[in-house]
């Protein structure tokens, strides 16, 4: 009878597990599952040994395993009974202005542990977005209780991180994964979820999600419920990203066709693809990087296509934006003529 109840309590815990987002599901538990960064996991796996773990700073790119870092550094440290009141993390989501920090950040930090020796651990997510009040004020509670609580700081940009609060905390920066650490990983993954990845999916993977493990695996579970199988064009069209071929398109039309027959046909591929401009625009940079123009043409061009990516990024009309695209490429080809 007992056995019964005991499976019946398991089999919603297996089904919580397997509709889990495969990032969580995924998410290293112990300091041994991370798969970077080993200079400054094993440094920190000393200052735990040691017991002389300071306030830390952990700062880089997104999807580069600082959360997942921490949160394993704190599992180390605290048993799971523990846990609940040794931590304390607030994520930018919570509402953490100059009340928060004078209010639950600070009574956590200045309660003592009675029955427990040892520090409590105060993680802020996303510090970058705190304002400058709530910088400031943090300062001086970090000071005060450093004997019985340290802090640990997550940002994306350390730039926004106030210098005061730098010169407190021991800094480390997580740079992007490598393709080598990030490939192993995502086997594991297309292993434990039989997904059908081809090799040309796999390579796709790597490039979209540009040292953002995080990003690939989204990418990698979206493409898989939606397609069924991992290739190349599936993941370029579940992430909506031009094809290499659509480039090759939309370079040929701009530099041989005239500008109305150009103007045309990206406009069909774009609302047939959904491609973004800012996307499109992406990948002809690094065309016109490996493309043999002549330098000054070149210089010319890449100058034309800042302005025209600035204006994007403010909010301006794709369809103008995309005419002067094409009207940068005719110039160009006018100039390559002249040159020749």
């Amino acid at each position: 009878m007992e056995t019964s109840a005991q499976q019946e309590q398991q089999q919603p815990m297996a089904a919580k597990i397997r509709n889990l987002p495969w990032v969580e599901k995924y998410r290293p538990q112990t300091l041994n599952d991370l798969i970077s960064h080993q200079d400054i996991l094993s440094t920190i796996q000393k200052f735990i040994s040691e017991d002389r773990l300071p306030h830390l700073l952990l700062y880089g790119p997104p999807g580069t395993g600082k959360t997942s870092t921490i949160l394993a550094c704190a599992k180390q440290l605290y048993k799971d009974k523990e846990f609940g009141s040794m931590v304390l993390e607030l994520n930018a989501s919570d509402d953490r202005g100059i009340d928060i920090v004078r209010g639950p950040i600070l009574s956590f930090a200045s309660t003592r542990t009675i029955f427990k020796k040892g520090f409590k651990l105060v993680i802020l997510d996303e510090a970058d977005a705190m304002t400058q009040d709530a910088q400031n004020a943090l300062r001086r509670v970090i000071e005060k209780f450093t004997e019985n609580t340290r802090f640990c700081l997550i940002c994306n940009y350390l730039s926004k991180i106030i210098p005061a609060l730098q010169s407190r905390c021991t800094r480390f920066r997580f740079g992007p994964l490598t393709p080598e650490l990030m490939v192993p990983r995502l086997e594991h993954v297309i292993e434990e979820e039989k997904v059908d990845l081809s090799e040309d999916g796999m390579k796709a993977l790597v490039t979209l999600s540009s040292g953002d493990m995080r990003r690939a695996l989204n990418i990698l579970q979206s493409t898989n419920m939606a397609f069924g199988k991992v290739t190349e064009e599936t993941v370029y069209t579940c992430t909506g990203h031009p094809l290499k071929s659509d480039i090759a398109n939309i370079l040929d039309w701009m530099l041989n066709q005239d500008f109305t027959t150009a103007y045309r046909n990206i406009m069909e591929l774009k609302t047939l693809k959904g491609l973004a401009l800012h996307d499109i625009l992406t990948e002809i940079h690094l065309f016109v990087h490996r493309v043999d123009f002549p330098s000054s043409v070149r210089v010319h061009l890449l100058a034309k296509m800042a302005d025209i990516e600035y204006r994007l990024s403010v909010g301006t009309n794709e369809k103008i934006q995309l005419s002067s695209l094409i009207a940068a490429f005719q110039v160009t080809r006018d100039l390559i003529v002249t040159e020749a």
